[in-house]
Parts: C-alpha cells; sequence; structure tokens
C-alpha cells in the first residue's frame, strides 16, 4: 500500500460558490457536496449570535481564490470524480458516462472534419500555395 497522500489546500471557489466561493471551497476541501456545507453554514448563523458571519467575512478576505478557475477552461475537461456515498462531491456514475458519451462524439465529430479536410483537392490546393 502507498504512502502517498494528496497535499489538500483550502482556497475560495468563487466560480462554484452564490456569494465569495467560502462554501464552496471548504465543501471542495472536505470533499463533500456544497449543499451540507451551506445547511450547516446557515444553521450555524441561525443559532450563533454573528459567530459564523465573522468565520464567513474571515475566509473571504483570508483565503485565496482557487488557482486557475476560470469559467471555461477552454475545452479541457478535469477528470471525472465519482460519487460513492450521496454527501461526497461528485457526479454520479449514470451522469458522468453521459458527459464521457457526449465528449467522445463531439470529438469524433470533430476528427471526422478534420480528415474529411486533410483527404480533399482544397487542402492541397492550400499546401502547393503555402509552398510559394
Amino acid at each position: 500500500m502507498s504512502n502517498e497522500t494528496k497535499k489538500r489546500t483550502l482556497y475560495r471557489s468563487p466560480g462554484k460558490g452564490k456569494l465569495a466561493g467560502v462554501c464552496a471551497g471548504v465543501a471542495e476541501y472536505l470533499g463533500v457536496e456544497i449543499w451540507i456545507v451551506r445547511v450547516a453554514f446557515i444553521t450555524g448563523l441561525v443559532f450563533s449570535t454573528g459567530f459564523f458571519a465573522v468565520v464567513y467575512a474571515a475566509g473571504w478576505l483570508i483565503l485565496d481564490k482557487k488557482p486557475g478557475e476560470t469559467g471555461n477552461n477552454g475545452g479541457l475537461h478535469s477528470p471525472v470524480e465519482l460519487k460513492t456515498k450521496v454527501y461526497q462531491a461528485g457526479e454520479p456514475p449514470k451522469r458522468a458516462f453521459q458527459d464521457i458519451s457526449q465528449e467522445l462524439t463531439e470529438l469524433e465529430t470533430k476528427l471526422r472534419r478534420m480528415e474529411k479536410y486533410v483527404t480533399s483537392n482544397e487542402f492541397q490546393l492550400n499546401r502547393e500555395l503555402n509552398r510559394l
């Protein structure tokens, strides 16, 4: 058995969050669904005397944004993380299969278009013109 452990760092995740991404970052760090952290935070906010509001504000100010987080990553997809328990973060296996199948279909369509162009007379003509 390997003793390697994946180093986890706590970041804010504004792309997945509603306000500043603190709850989303904590959920990602803990490996649970975001809604569980939000419910726990709101429950703590209601039943505490403002402690959770201070903790959230501190998280907003102290935690860095997750590096490289943008809305679209240029068509590159991260590895699919499957959930094995209801509370875990990730995709259900059926949804992951659908996503991967759709992505492979799109890639096959692009490949067919490229093959069609490369085997066409237009490609040969463009290549000869570029050599001049």
